[in-house]
């Protein structure tokens, strides 16, 4: 569903949001399109268990757990920290995602770097048995094909795409996707620029752009602007950001307009990629730091 946000801009400028967060109640946004594909690849090799990988308050971990429950699989869950595995109950992500039956397993940071070697993979399947692996964050070439189907006819009138970007695998989707005359732009909620070959893995063509600096200084890092400028969004256009990554990527995309990046007339498009179940975890975060909370209807 796309929804016109009605902010006076100079030059005509339009700006809509196509509200991906709506899809699903637990499986939303570009979550549910990188899941599509594997889920249905998944049961045609007949495979019972899935097996990934992610953070404390991972997006991908949370609708893995949810997905796999509604389709019928076992699920597993590699956790970055062992530290961790005492506090799931103060974890509304983990906590969630075992209650929809996944299984957590804690590793250390420096065993979790090795999530990606072989002989690591081996030893999982030793003590799980077969499972179907979906990679940290979902990205593969399936969920790249899920991703391409994010836009639609109707977006054809859009000069810009706006995305954020974790692993790439959303953007690399709405690269081979979007129309001749189209842009993307792709705003990393990481710090740093090493997500350019990673995408080009994927992408078939070179419209897009990567916009490094609205991180607000790494993956998970916010600050009192953003909060307000999330906040100020939500009562001005009833729709909820997550400050991980969609809040980033609008508070970017809005900064550049007024800076005079677009030119006069241009029609953006911002895709919502939704995330918002990462929301409760991070409001502890900020109580514990006195920062005011992320206001959300969810």
């Amino acid at each position: 569903m796309n929804q016109e946000l009605h902010i006076p801009f100079p030059n005509t400028i339009s700006l809509t949001i196509k509200r991906e967060d709506l899809i699903h109640p637990f499986v939303s946004g570009n979550k549910f399109r990188k899941l599509k594909y594997n889920l249905l690849q998944a049961k045609a090799e007949n495979k019972k268990t899935l097996l990934t990988f992610g953070g404390a308050f991972s997006n991908h971990i949370a609708a893995v757990a949810f997905a796999g429950k509604e389709q019928g699989f076992k699920t597993i869950g590699i956790i970055r920290g062992e530290e961790i595995a005492s506090k799931i109950e103060e974890n509304p992500t983990l906590k969630f995602a075992q209650e929809n039956g996944m299984e957590l397993e804690f590793v250390s940071r420096e065993d979790y770097r090795l999530k990606t070697e072989i002989s690591f993979l081996e030893n999982l399947k030793q003590k799980f048995g077969d499972f179907y692996l979906i990679p940290e964050g979902g990205t593969n070439e399936l969920a790249v094909k899920g991703c391409e189907e994010i836009l639609t006819d109707e977006d054809s009138v859009f000069d810009y795409v706006c995305c954020a970007v974790g692993t790439g695998g959303t953007i690399s989707g709405l690269i081979n996707s979007a129309l001749p005359h189209q842009k993307i732009l792709g705003f990393p909620a990481l710090k740093g620029d090493f997500l350019q070959d990673e995408i080009r893995i994927f992408a078939q063509n070179e419209r897009w752009t990567l916009i490094l600096e609205y991180h607000f200084g790494g993956y998970g890092k916010v600050n009192l602007e953003l909060i307000e400028f999330i906040n100020a969004f939500f009562e001005e256009n009833n729709v909820p950001l997550d400050p991980i990554y969609t809040g980033k990527m609008v508070f970017g995309v809005i900064d550049l307009i007024h800076k005079g990046y677009f030119p006069a007339d241009s029609k953006i498009l911002l895709i919502h990629t939704g995330g918002l179940q990462g929301i409760e975890g991070m409001n502890i975060k900020l109580k514990n730091k006195n920062l005011p909370i992320v206001k959300t209807n969810v």
